[in-house]
């Protein structure tokens, strides 16, 4: 019966994953919509979930479980689902659409399918006030505030809904939603679910206490793993030299001499939503143009200043980066191209012009693709040209700092004085420019600060987030610090691979002669070589450390918001793991290279980001830093079980006696994988509570949700040796968890750029 039974759970399991996998691509192209009524909403798959609970409960029960810990925390999974699925069939959600003054009656409701339906409320609502909070002096938003009053039989209660701040009436829960255009009106959420969010919180509640009582229990797997006799003797290892080459031209442009850019840099301009050094575009201007911060020896700020003062010649530079091949291969370009190239009198001008209007026009394959992302630089140079981009003048009235370009509209209020400076200050600029009049034109940048200073008032930052910006423009960190731990990685890499093998030869000849096969000298060579590497990982982590500590203090939140500030972080918390961890197991310290490096590299050369901006009025939670971090760390711990299976897949590839060193290597990754997946889920858990205090939904079946709980179900395979005893088996384990990390990846990346989703601001 028992065998039968393992084999339907186990095919159960499967099916879900398989579902939900599934379910998340059919999303991309059928629909939010199709698949919340088809997949998650239907009754079949409501039911597959309550055939694999029911398997796994009569499952558990022969099984006889005396292990306290595991009792909790399969018991907390079976609480979570039944709360979901009392949530799924009574709770009720809406919309209300309110205008400022109108007394509303009538909501939206959606039904389990999620169609909309109207219906009659039980009191009225009025819209008092709608605000959108700004960042001093920007346009971004920091907070969206609803104030509103709900008249119930003759009684008026004044309630008040923002981000992450809700309103409770009854059992009813308010959330802000959305708002009107003319700002007078916004709609606000509300769900209603008494019985389904105190019994999933409960059943968080257990799984939170069983999964950290799991890492402590003393007679617990994880307590008697950590005393075995092979985990205490230490390892070492690593992998892969990265070679960066660079193309670029000689440069011959006219430029600004480095000092007199420098000061120009250090002006306050509103880029990117925000206040920050000038210096802070001029980063962002080159590396969007030439794909890297400086050009040819030239600063940032002589490149941009360059473009500002001496654009002719700057024309005929070739910084144009033309990343596609498609485009190269049809136009016969090279990889760095003069903007110049592009306009052509002969042939009507701008010669993209066609393909930019085919492009817009719904041709978007590889090639026009990439015009239009060269038409965006091209665009952003003539911005810079026109003015429009240099919103460097503050002007403040009734409390109010707004930041103008020289070209803007200025405000009707502005003094005469004001508004001359404004329009005229970059032509006299120019003017010292063209005739190198170097001295007159620091003087003039000087005027320009006292005016920034003036009339900036509460919009500037402080002195001490100006600084810590600068040095972070200058440094370029995470460059650094990838090529530095991918060299050590291959180094420590190649050392632990022949080290490895020596001891395996060294301990047969010991077998033979009865003597040690390794000498003394290998043996402090072995030492000396893990106390360079622990060093030179203590200096990593503190210039990442540090790293951190000035993209916090720049942008005022923690830094770890979006998929670039979360790649750092994750390798944070590697190398931070490697230090802890290292002096017991010294395989570590060269996983935290190889790892780190890893992280840093896809940073560095991804799709993501690195530009601080302001966080999104929904992610100013403190849940969201408490989420996020243990999510990471979870995925660190991680990262170290997919390495270990590939070192001892390749250590069976050229060692015919490496048995013993894999079992040691899966009880290395056993070590990581129990408090990666307490981690793991206590980080998906606690995003699901501040979903529930951010819009009311804790759990909407979102890709990053669906796969985070794929990752989490699969690498929970890896614990249960007792059902799937293949897994006792040395290769069999590391295959598993080097084909385990895939849906990591899938998780974090997969989503972020190919499925997309409520997450892909991450």
């Amino acid at each position: 019966m028992q065998n039968p039974l393992k084999k339907t759970l186990f095919a159960l399991y499967v099916l879900v994953i398989v579902c939900m996998a599934a379910a998340t691509v059919v999303e991309k192209y059928s629909g939010t919509d199709f698949v919340r009524s088809n997949v998650y909403g239907a009754w079949w798959f409501s039911l597959l979930w309550a055939v694999l609970t029911a398997a796994g409960i009569i499952y558990f029960l022969r099984h006889r479980c005396k292990s306290w810990s595991g009792i909790a925390l399969h018991l907390s999974f079976v609480v979570i689902l039944a709360g979901a699925f009392v949530t799924h069939v009574s709770s009720e959600r809406g919309t209300v659409h309110l205008r400022q003054g109108a007394y509303i009656s009538t909501c939206v409701m959606y039904d389990r399918h999620n169609q909309p339906h109207d219906v009659q409320m039980p009191f009225q609502m009025r819209l008092d006030r709608f605000d959108v909070q700004y960042h001093e002096g920007t346009d971004a938003a920091e907070d969206y505030v609803s104030q509103f009053t709900i008249i119930d039989h003759g009684k008026q209660y004044s309630g008040k809904v923002s981000m992450n701040r809700i309103f409770r009436y009854g059992a009813m829960r308010f959330y802000q939603s959305s708002y009107d255009n003319d700002m007078l009106g916004a709609s606000v959420s509300f769900n209603s679910d008494p019985i389904g969010i105190p019994l999933t919180y409960t059943g968080y509640a257990l799984l939170f206490l069983s999964l950290i009582y799991m890492l402590f229990d003393p007679h617990g797997a994880y307590r008697k793993l950590l005393r075995l006799s092979h985990l205490k003797k230490g390892l070492m290892m690593m992998v892969l030299l990265f070679a960066l080459g660079s193309g670029a031209g000689s440069a011959q442009a006219h430029v600004l001499p480095k000092e007199s850019a420098d000061r120009f840099g250090r002006l306050m301009v509103l880029h990117n939503s925000r206040i920050c050094p000038l210096q802070t575009l001029a980063v962002d201007f080159t590396k969007n143009l030439y794909g890297k911060a400086s050009y040819d020896g030239y600063t940032p700020e002589q490149v941009l200043t360059g473009w500002m003062f001496y654009a002719d010649d700057w024309m005929q530079e070739p910084m144009l980066r033309l990343k596609g091949a498609e485009m190269r291969d049809r136009l016969q370009l090279p990889e760095y191209v003069p903007v110049g190239q592009f306009f052509n009198s002969a042939m009507g001008g701008y010669t993209l012009g066609p393909y930019v209007q085919e492009y817009y026009g719904g041709n978007h394959d590889a090639f026009h693709s990439q015009v239009a992302a060269i038409d965006n630089k091209i665009q952003l140079i003539m911005e810079l040209r026109n003015g429009s981009l240099l919103k460097l003048f503050p002007y403040t009235y009734k409390g109010n700092t707004t930041w103008y370009a020289p070209t803007d509209s200025l405000p009707k209020t502005m003094d005469r004085e004001h508004l001359q400076f404004v329009r005229s200050i970059f032509f006299l600029l120019s003017d010292y420019a063209l005739t190198s009049d170097y001295a007159q034109m620091d003087a003039v940048v000087g005027k320009m600060l006292k005016y920034q200073q003036k009339n900036g008032g509460a919009s500037l930052p402080s002195d001490r987030r100006v600084a810590a910006e600068r040095i972070y423009n200058r440094i370029p960190f995470a460059t650094i610090l990838f090529m530095l731990c991918l060299a050590m990685g291959v180094i420590s890499f190649l050392y632990t691979i022949i080290r490895m093998c020596r001891e395996d030869n060294g301990a047969n000849a010991k077998g033979a002669n009865g003597n040690d096969g390794l000498s003394v000298c290998s043996k402090r060579l072995h030492v000396s070589f893990f106390v360079v590497n622990y060093v030179v990982m203590l200096l990593s982590f503190c210039a990442l450390t540090y790293c951190e500590y000035l993209r916090w203090t720049i942008s005022g939140t923690l830094p770890m918001t979006n998929g670039y500030e979360t790649m750092l972080f994750v390798a944070w918390l590697v190398q931070l793991l490697a230090l802890v961890c290292g002096v017991r197991f010294r395989l570590l310290v060269a996983l935290g290279f190889l790892m780190s490096g890893f992280f840093l590299l896809v940073s560095h050369i991804g799709q993501m980001d690195p530009q601080i901006k302001h966080t999104m009025p929904v992610l100013n939670s403190p849940l969201l830093s408490v989420h996020v971090s243990i999510i990471m760390m979870g995925f660190a711990m991680l990262s170290f079980t997919f390495i270990n299976g590939l070192t001892a897949l390749l250590l069976r590839l050229v060692s015919s006696t490496a048995q013993p060193k894999m079992i040691q290597l899966q009880q290395l990754s056993l070590v990581f994988l129990y408090p990666a997946l307490a981690a793991l889920g206590i980080g998906i858990f606690v995003g699901a509570i501040w979903a529930n205090v951010s819009w009311g939904e804790y759990w909407g079946w979102d890709p990053k949700e669906v796969w985070a709980l794929i990752t989490f179900m699969i690498y929970a395979v890896a614990l249960h040796t007792r059902s799937v005893p293949q897994l006792h088996r040395p290769t069999a384990f590391h295959v598993f968890m080097t084909l385990a990390f895939l849906t990591l990846v899938m998780t974090y990346f997969g989503v972020n750029y190919f499925l997309g989703g409520m997450h892909s601001y991450a």
